[in-house]
């Protein structure tokens, strides 16, 4: 395996499953001793993890009052913060690492403990497009000299998928015989994707990972961050909306502020499913869940002239989790929102077999639709990396390719995945990929529609979003 050379230390905050899981790839991929490396966190799961390779382990939970210090105490100029935890506002990560000259990376924009369920803040505050505006709000706070990089919201998704979705146009254009060059700039690739006819984009994913022990009543199971998926269930359902959208939903609302890529719905995303499909489930049933890069995938891939949008897809994520944590959203939305008093991970318990298949539905082009992504199996993440799963992995793999990347490019200042070089991130996280392939299917979201009961559905464009939308 490749090793990187980084002379600085890493300061890793949180260690839930994430934060265990890219430790040893870490230890793997860079020239860093354990001894440069601190976990600071709020709770001790993982101590046991820290001690099997000799990392100081520090429980210190980061709060406004705090944060800067612990920071301070532990890493300076040239060094490198990991966030992979929950309830720590990303921003004033970000603003402190900037002013400090610091590398940084989360996994997702988040924010200060209490902010998802403030009923004080409107729907469209407590959003991702919100959090999402207020992060790339911070390339213009005033400083002297170069900015340090700090990656925004780059796990597999959002992250890995957004450099999916570059392989998946290249591929389209290929296979319809579309003479096209590497695009190198923003302009060029929402251009590829116009000339593509790409009108929307699903991030989907199938989990069919099992724990030999079910799920109970009262409990919630999943195969990775519980809290994590309870804080994006609790936030509206979020999508990038498209301009080839002929409505807008009686119950979506747009944004008045910042690029107005996206709507929300005013309905908590662990009650919103759409259809869609993956290579193994075909067609499914999966969330809308909230998610980065469905806000960020659209914008980038938006043709704007005069200022205003003529091109851009509708992206959303339609997530089919393992069963566990199926019946755990069903059980959580029955509690209008109430999150189970005992909580499950689903780890390195997990039964062999299982898959996880995540990847990018590109629909409406001359081809129909376009799977492209991974199929990671549980069994051969066990081959690969200790203290994963094939959901952690597909996370863990891309930190290491986006860590890279920051790295390499130490002075660019607060970027989102899709502004990343995708071929050298898919060259770092390939061999802890699995499978990775591309599938045409023929599905549409009106394919087999009202056979046994009345349904409409717009037949003249099957790629409207009430045509996904599962009522």
């Amino acid at each position: 395996m490749e090793q990187y050379e980084f002379k600085g230390k890493i300061l890793i905050v949180g260690f839930g499953s994430i934060g265990q899981g890219v430790l040893p790839l870490i230890l793997r991929h860079f020239t860093v001793i354990p001894e440069r490396i601190t976990i600071v966190t709020a709770d001790n799961r993982g101590e046991d993890i820290a001690k099997e390779y000799g990392v100081r382990f520090i429980i210190d939970p980061l709060v406004p009052e705090n944060h800067q210090e612990i920071v301070r105490s532990h890493i300076g100029p040239g060094d490198f913060l990991v966030n992979v935890s929950v309830d720590v506002s990303s921003t004033a990560l970000i603003e402190y690492c900037q002013k400090n000259n610091i590398l940084y990376l989360d996994t997702v924009v988040e924010p200060w403990l209490g902010y998802y369920t403030d009923p004080s803040l409107s729907v469209s505050d407590r959003s991702n497009y919100a959090l999402r505006e207020s992060a790339l709000a911070l390339r213009s706070i005033p400083m002297e000299g170069p900015r340090s990089t700090a990656v925004i919201a780059h796990g597999a998704n959002p992250g890995l998928v957004s450099h999916f979705v570059k392989q998946a146009l290249l591929d389209i254009a290929a296979d319809i015989g579309m003479q096209v060059e590497m695009p190198k700039t923003r302009e060029e690739w929402a251009a590829l994707a116009q000339k593509l006819e790409v009108k929307v984009i699903h991030i989907a994913e199938r989990d069919t990972q099992e724990s030999p022990v079910p799920k109970k009543l009262g409990e919630f199971v999943n195969t990775w961050s519980i809290d994590g998926f309870y804080s994006e269930g609790s936030q509206p359902s979020e999508m990038g909306w498209g301009t080839h959208e002929k409505t807008i939903p009686a119950d979506g609302r747009e944004h008045d502020f910042g690029s107005c890529a996206a709507i929300y719905l005013e309905k908590p995303s662990f009650m919103v499913k759409a259809r869609s499909w993956t290579p193994t489930s075909k067609a499914q049933h999966g969330w809308i869940i909230t998610h980065h890069e469905s806000i960020s995938i659209a914008d980038y891939l938006t043709v704007l002239e005069n200022g205003k949008a003529v091109y851009r897809p509708t992206v959303h994520y339609a997530y089919h989790p393992c069963d566990g944590a199926v019946l755990s959203l069903d059980e959580l939305a029955a509690n209008n929102g109430e999150l189970q008093k005992k909580q499950r991970l689903i780890n390195e318990d997990v039964l062999p077999g299982g898959v996880d298949e995540l990847g990018v539905l590109l629909m409406g082009h001359k081809k129909n639709a376009y799977w492209y992504g991974s199929r990671l199996s549980i069994d051969e993440t066990r081959k690969l990396v200790p203290h994963n799963n094939a959901t952690s992995l597909q996370v863990t793999a891309s930190i290491i390719g986006a860590m890279v990347w920051t790295i390499q490019n130490p002075t660019k200042g607060v970027v989102d995945a899709d502004e990343l070089d995708h071929e050298l991130l898919m060259k770092v996280a390939r061999p802890y990929l699995g499978e990775v392939f591309g599938e045409y299917t023929d599905w549409t979201p009106i394919e087999g529609r009202g056979k046994l009961f009345p349904e409409h559905v717009d037949a003249e464009d099957p790629w409207q979003f009430e045509n996904f939308r599962v009522s």
